[in-house]
């Protein structure tokens, strides 16, 4: 089957909520997520502007991923390793790989390549103050 290029809201959508789903499935990563997210509806909508955003450059993003992130590894007595953000990461590209190819596809790799190393940095700077 030949696959398409991530085109459109709904195509991101679609990842972000193909992807959730196996993060909250997984029995590293599923502990962090399904503790600390409430509403998985208002989450994947959230998480669909964001990568919207990130791709296509046209939807603004009002929310503050860096926040989230640092206020999760607190919640959880700063447990948050480089091991779950390449589990992370590692369930990103699969899940994209099995959806799309192209470009954009390729940029959604990139992007979340790039946040993650920044988020576990900023992660771990926080933890020092």
């Amino acid at each position: 089957m030949e696959k398409s290029d991530i085109k459109n809201r709904e195509d991101v959508y679609l990842l972000v909520s193909l992807f959730y789903k196996k993060v909250r499935q997984d029995s590293v990563l599923g502990p962090f997520f399904n503790e600390t997210i409430k509403d998985w509806d208002a989450h994947l909508k959230r998480l669909t502007t964001f990568w919207e955003s990130s791709l296509f450059l046209k939807t603004k993003y009002l929310g503050n991923p860096l926040d989230a992130h640092v206020r999760a590894d607190k919640e959880h007595s700063h447990s948050i390793t480089d091991l779950h953000f390449g589990l992370w990461l590692n369930l990103w590209f699969q899940t994209i790989d099995e959806l799309f190819e192209g470009d954009y596809a390729e940029n959604a790799k990139h992007r979340a390549r790039k946040m993650g190393t920044f988020l576990y940095l900023k992660i771990f700077e926080a933890r020092n103050r």
